[in-house]
């Protein structure tokens, strides 16, 4: 455990934004983890995962703690079902790749999501019609001002889209350092109606697709879609879907009857950012090194020396117009500092 000044954090962040952390520290287990709260109590932290889901817009002024917890443990098994807690420094596409080697199902669907798994329930990730929600029993964190451990379950973390307690009440109040999920060994649960996962298996001759094949899908669409950020660099989807209530929807509908929509209740519709966006122009646009994926209108990349100001410029220059263009606000998935 050493405390380091004025490191770069270029190689921690997935946009590759070149800002500096005021002190860093790494920390590869919880006694650490509560030490370092301990010692450096008094200063304000920053805590970093796998850097995937994050937007740095300036250099930090605290002490970032990179949580680099590791390992893989069997809790609970039977014949149906296995209950695995994982540290929440593991890669999270690692770990769904350990999952479809082992027959364990229920997070096929999430495959080559990047990040690590510590910050999995903080955005409560998903893709292709499942969430982490579905497959998560529980996680621990400790206390930041305390440095005390506490567990919560499903209940407790208040799920919602790309959403909970962590980004709301508690964010910044604790540090995940595990997480516990519930997944299946047999009599799997494929979800394969969402996107093209249907059209790929048909392709692959899939007739009785397994959890493999489904990943294997998944993982074909992702890279058709999405840029490596080891060779351009982004966060991923960088807006939420919007969800509209049933009147802003029926004007949407009146003007853009060719619009892609899914439909959440009867009173609530989710309309696709990247359709959206790519309408309102941006797909494929580039300001400087800061631009729109020429494949996906939903990812911002950097195209090598853009500032995190410069990305964060673009975005809200793409909400202002989405919000002129179709009276929808786009809110943004990935954290912004």
């Amino acid at each position: 455990m050493h405390l380091e000044e004025y490191t770069s954090l270029k190689h921690h962040n997935s946009f590759g934004i070149a800002a500096k952390a005021r002190y860093f520290i790494e920390v590869t287990s919880v006694s650490e983890l509560i030490e370092v709260l301990k010692i450096h109590g008094d200063k304000t932290l920053f805590v970093l995962g796998g850097g995937s889901n994050m937007l740095l817009t300036k250099d930090i002024d605290a002490l970032v703690l990179h949580i680099n917890l590791k390992g893989i443990e069997v809790v609970t098994e039977d014949e149906d079902r296995i209950t695995l807690k994982v540290m929440a420094g593991e890669n999270w596409h690692d770990f769904v790749m350990y999952c479809i080697s082992h027959n364990y199902g229920g997070v096929e669907n999430l495959s080559l999501i990047p990040g690590n798994v510590g910050t999995a329930p903080i955005q409560n990730i998903g893709a292709y019609g499942v969430e982490l929600k579905d497959v998560f029993q529980s996680c621990t964190a400790v206390e930041v001002a305390t440095g005390e451990i506490k567990i919560f379950d499903k209940a407790a973390c208040a799920f919602g889209y790309r959403d909970s307690i962590f980004k709301t009440t508690l964010k910044g109040n604790y540090i995940i350092t595990s997480v516990t999920f519930s997944l299946t060994k047999r009599d799997h649960l494929l979800h394969t109606s969402y996107g093209a996962i249907k059209e790929v298996l048909a392709e692959n001759n899939s007739t009785d697709p397994t959890i493999a094949d489904v990943s294997e899908a998944v993982i074909a669409i992702r890279r058709s879609k999405l840029p490596d950020p080891k060779i351009l660099g982004n966060s991923g989807s960088f807006f939420k879907n919007p969800i509209v209530d049933s009147e802003t929807f029926k004007k949407f509908r009146l003007a853009f009857p060719e619009a892609p929509f899914y439909e959440v209740s009867p009173t609530q519709f989710k309309i696709p950012a990247g359709w959206l966006i790519e309408k309102a122009g941006f797909k494929g646009k580039r300001y400087g090194d800061a631009g729109v994926h020429e494949h996906q209108a939903l990812v911002l990349v950097n195209h090598g020396d853009a500032t995190g100001h410069e990305i964060w410029e673009l975005a809200l220059k793409i909400q202002r117009e989405v919000k002129q263009k179709f009276g929808i606000y786009i809110e943004p998935e990935v954290n912004v500092f």
